[in-house]
């Protein structure tokens, strides 16, 4: 096994994640994989999401594959590899103690937010796509191995101080702070997965973190169930988050 550092960030979709990817890919010292695990779910959960069949076509959709992958050499030798992981991903047998040797970090948005924007690519959703109560899971299974909370991050805080935020994220995952990571080359990149024609129409046109969030839209009533459903894992995330 290389001695790189492995970051498996947690988030959930719609949450500033292919953004935070795409940061820490700028960086020289750094590789990133792009959800990793979604071929894997669509098999297991026949969940219709878009491009489902082409997604599943274009990578390894076998659990224990995936994660073989992830914990081994990193496919460019970089010294850093950052995995965007989905937690809502993580339904079928492989679970976080099945990535020994990574450091795990959490990315949170206020649930509202995402099932917003959700709402705006026309895609039905439920609680469980958000993700929040797979990565408080995840979160807890972490804190006890380390005896400390692993690193919370939320895209607000982000959003509002890009430079303090990420210098904050760096320090406890072991690695320096990189300005590079503030700023990105517009476009797919090759290390997007297939889906990205679909979902990164924001970030595609980006070059660099956006704006602070708006207020948050009005939802319909079974939209703000859901991040209703949602909202006591995100609030025991947040106690935890780092503060610049």
């Amino acid at each position: 096994m290389s001695d790189c550092v492995r970051i498996a960030m947690w988030s959930g979709p719609r949450n500033l994640s292919t953004a935070m990817m795409r940061s820490f890919g700028s960086r020289a010292d750094s590789f990133v994989s792009d959800e990793p695990f979604y071929g894997a779910y669509l098999k297991q959960t026949g969940d219709p999401q878009p491009m489902m069949d082409a997604v599943m076509a274009s990578m390894d959709c076998d659990w224990r594959g995936v994660a073989r992958t992830m914990t081994g050499p990193c496919p460019t030798g970089a010294p850093v590899w950052y995995q965007k992981h989905m937690a809502h991903h993580m339904v079928g047998p492989i679970a976080h103690d099945d990535l020994p040797g990574l450091r795990h970090a959490f990315l949170i948005r206020d649930p509202a937010r995402v099932v917003a924007s959700y709402a705006a690519k026309r895609v039905a959703v439920r609680p469980d796509h958000l993700g929040t109560a797979k990565q408080v899971e995840f979160f807890d299974r972490e804190a006890d191995r380390l005896g400390h909370a692993p690193p919370v991050i939320d895209s607000a805080d982000i959003l509002r101080d890009p430079p303090a935020m990420l210098q904050k994220l760096c320090a406890p995952l072991g690695i320096a702070w990189d300005p590079a990571m503030l700023h990105w080359e517009a476009g797919l990149h090759p290390t997007d997965g297939i889906w990205g024609s679909h979902w990164y129409d924001a970030v595609v046109s980006s070059t660099g973190f956006g704006v602070p969030d708006k207020p948050v839209p009005d939802l319909t009533g079974d939209e703000q169930a859901i991040a209703d459903a949602c909202r006591p894992d995100y609030d025991y995330l947040a106690r935890h988050k780092i503060t610049a």
